[in-house]
């Protein structure tokens, strides 16, 4: 994978096929890496090249083959400073964003930041607060400790301070307050969830509140996954 570098940090990407371009924010938790669309229903590196886009998959930092430094000021804006400047990296003024599990906040937080740059959002299974927040800081110590040895410079406050950030604020979706969604009027499908770490109550309460969004409640199931899959390609065709 080719590789992007701002400072303190190395962001791996791929980045295939022409047309409109599409950032794909992948599942995994804060192990968020583009290896993990393997594990999802469909594959949209591959399907929505074949459909006509511009597809950049990028592994997010201290995920993959990506790293960098960790602060105590690390968080969601973090993440959204890397994603945009990728972007700019590579000439892409105007994208949409597909994302599952983590990648809906990462997709909440670019609509907040940069609305005037995308044109579409896709979300599969976002993951959300409902009565689950010490799941997602269990999810962050368990990455934290595959990585501490890595990272020197990080004491137990850093860290405590990163989950903190990441996990205490925010409205359901973590990264944003939920006043922030009522503002966003991009066109954003959502594909809803149904689990623990991603709430069906959450997919629903997020629709009900951005006013552009709009949700597919069955796509995951086998018998679902055809009509989940033309049901983003529609989106996609109307809104690129």
């Amino acid at each position: 994978m080719p590789t992007f570098s701002r400072p303190g940090v190395s962001i791996s990407y791929t980045d295939h096929g022409e047309g409109f371009p599409i950032l794909l924010i992948a599942p995994g938790g804060m192990r968020s890496a583009a290896s993990f669309w393997e594990k999802a229903p469909w594959d949209p590196r591959t399907h929505l090249v074949e459909r006509g886009y511009r597809v950049i998959a990028m592994d997010q930092r201290n995920a993959g083959e990506s790293t960098a430094e960790v602060h105590a000021s690390d968080g969601w804006p973090v993440y959204t400073a890397d994603q945009l400047a990728l972007l700019d990296h590579l000439g892409v003024t105007e994208f949409a964003v597909f994302g599952m599990c983590i990648g809906g906040g990462y997709t909440a937080s670019l609509l907040v930041t940069a609305p005037e740059r995308i044109r579409a959002a896709v979300t599969l299974q976002p993951t959300g607060r409902e009565n689950n927040q010490h799941r997602f800081e269990e999810m962050f110590d368990g990455w934290r400790d595959e990585i501490a040895d890595d990272h020197p410079e990080a004491s137990a406050e850093t860290w405590d301070s990163f989950r903190h950030n990441m996990f205490a604020g925010g409205g359901i979706l973590f990264s944003v307050p939920d006043e922030a969604l009522a503002r966003i009027a991009t066109p954003w499908l959502v594909l809803m969830g149904g689990d623990e770490f991603h709430p069906e109550a959450v997919s629903r309460t997020l629709t009900e509140v951005a006013p552009g969004a709009q949700l597919v409640e069955r796509w995951k199931a086998d018998e679902y996954v055809a009509d989940g899959r033309a049901a983003v390609d529609d989106f996609l065709a109307t809104h690129l």
